[in-house]
């Protein structure tokens, strides 16, 4: 039975402000890439659960403003944002991250410098361990490597996508889109960061980056998909 739009609209605006206030208090500490994640997140469950679109703009353009009024009026924040328009400008200052990045990124070439082999590690990538694994990855694997990861994580969201759209009820079906959107949704933020893509933040890259505070959840959100399938399974089975 599907919900009245008219709850179905105030269950929408109960749970953005849930997530606003959850993400406000992550903003503070701060950290305006995971709020961001969140607020990712909390869009997509909404639009998967049958918000209309009209209502998401609502709530879309006072979440903009607020991320343009942390980005131009933080000042380390303001600086990252110029420094990812023309990171070369600032090579040793605000553009170091993006730049050793880029340098390993264009030195893997299509088949890398080999397994171990990497030399912007050596001290020259910051965090190369953990927010620049991807760097590595393509310096030392080359395009083939990258192209892997990135297979592994369309996969995963492909897989995901098919256990939410068989979940046995529609609050496993919108749990495991909101797992699904969570991991893969930061995996491409990682990836836009290490290319240059979007401004520098430190988010990482799911089960490739070093570090239990993100494995650990990350492993847990997976058990609680396949738990689902599971179920899906099960229910498909007894049909």
């Amino acid at each position: 039975m599907s919900p009245k739009p008219g709850g179905l609209a105030l269950a929408g605006v109960v749970a953005m402000i849930v997530a606003g206030a959850l993400a406000g208090l992550v903003v503070k500490e701060p950290d305006l890439g995971t709020a961001l994640m969140l607020a990712i997140i909390c869009f997509t469950i909404c639009f998967a659960a049958g918000m209309r679109p009209r209502h998401l703009v609502y709530a879309l353009v006072p979440g903009l403003l607020f991320a343009g009024k942390m980005l131009i009026f933080t000042p380390f924040r303001w600086r990252r944002l110029i420094s990812f328009v023309d990171p070369w400008a600032d090579q040793q200052g605000a553009g170091y991250q993006v730049v050793q990045s880029l340098i390993a990124v264009g030195s893997g070439g299509p088949h890398g410098l080999g397994f171990a082999q990497g030399r912007q590690k050596m001290l020259f990538l910051p965090f190369a361990h953990s927010d620049f694994i991807f760097a590595v990855i393509a310096e030392e694997l080359g395009l083939i490597g990258t192209l892997a990861v990135l297979s592994a994580f369309a996969l995963f969201l492909w897989r995901g996508i098919r256990i939410s759209l068989v979940a046995p009820d529609r609050f496993g079906r919108l749990l495991a889109m909101g797992i699904v959107t969570g991991i893969v949704a930061q995996a491409l933020f990682n990836m836009s960061v290490v290319l240059s893509l979007v401004p520098t933040k430190g988010i990482p890259l799911p089960f490739i980056s070093y570090g239990g505070s993100s494995l650990v959840p990350t492993l847990a959100a997976v058990g609680i998909l396949l738990n689902i399938s599971q179920h899906a399974t099960g229910a498909s089975r007894a049909e």
